[in-house]
């Protein structure tokens, strides 16, 4: 696992730094197909979506390593075209002939405490998949990062009715959130750590500069190393918690070799997450808006 200091996103160093990060991770993406998969919440503030530029360069690291790539997500909010427009995302990859597709097409994917969730058939039928979040703050997760991100592969309004019918359950939707990374190919991480955002979020937090770039080939390992970084313990992290009970290998920290910088070189000491977390249920008045 690499983290790297990365102080704004010029194009040249970004690019450089990415390269360096995914070089120095480990991981040894598949010579096949590869699902770039950012997060695109929606598409204001800009904040709330991983920076183009971490994307673009993701992109450009996988084609000279001989990959085909897909860019996808489903936005909670909009489409994932026209999100990619808005912020920018769209303009950075079409020098590298790329563009942003929706996930969609579900395919059902038993869950181990009953029923099932529909995941993009995209995403289960890549040959690995590189999840690209930005880190910030969650209102009900208190952080999302890699894992959480990967959330994005349950196509549309889907991702509203697991929270509805999972949300706050013995664990369920966290365990759902474990499942969902579980049934995808072989997924690594890179991380937007550049400017975060803190207070609260997913969409509607502070900018914070944290200077970041990471990568590993464990999205549970990078995200156990940043919410150690933050300060915070599993049983302040939902998800990072239902990892550890599950075993996940890399959810401890020091599971993982930590390459270049170690989090002594980055100023977290003034990120703020929530206090109290929002139920991860969504009544029916936050269904129906989210649908």
């Amino acid at each position: 696992m690499a983290l790297l200091r990365c102080p704004d996103y010029d194009p040249q160093r970004t690019g450089r730094m990415v390269a360096e990060a995914l070089d120095a991770s480990g991981w040894i993406p598949p010579r096949g197909h590869v699902l770039v998969k950012p997060n695109l919440l929606r598409a204001t503030p800009a904040l709330s979506c991983t920076h183009p530029q971490v994307v673009r360069a993701a992109c450009a690291w996988l084609l000279d390593s001989g990959c085909r790539i897909t860019v996808a997500d489903s936005p909670g909010f909009g489409t994932a075209r026209g999100v990619a427009e808005a912020i920018g995302l769209a303009e950075a990859l079409r020098p590298l002939g790329l563009s942003v597709t929706p996930l969609d097409d579900a395919v059902q994917v038993p869950l181990s405490f009953g029923g099932s969730i529909g995941v993009a058939r995209s995403a289960l039928e890549a040959d690995g998949v590189l999840s690209v979040p930005r880190l910030k703050a969650h209102s009900q997760m208190r952080v999302t990062l890699a894992v959480k991100n990967l959330f994005g592969c349950v196509p549309g309004v889907r991702k509203a009715f697991v929270h509805t019918r999972h949300g706050d359950r013995d664990h369920r939707f966290e365990g759902a959130l474990v499942e969902v990374a579980a049934a995808l190919p072989p997924t690594a991480a890179l991380l937007d750590g550049v400017e975060a955002m803190h207070v609260t979020g997913p969409g509607s937090g502070k900018p914070y500069h944290l200077g970041l770039v990471g990568a590993s080939a464990s999205g549970v390992a990078l995200d156990a190393a940043i919410c150690g970084l933050l300060g915070l313990t599993p049983e302040q992290v939902p998800l990072w918690a239902e990892l550890v009970r599950r075993g996940a290998r890399g959810a401890l920290p020091g599971d993982a070799e930590l390459v270049r910088e170690g989090p002594d070189a980055f100023d977290a000491s003034r990120f703020e997450v929530p206090g109290v977390l929002k139920p991860m249920s969504f009544r029916p008045g936050t269904l129906l808006r989210s649908t």
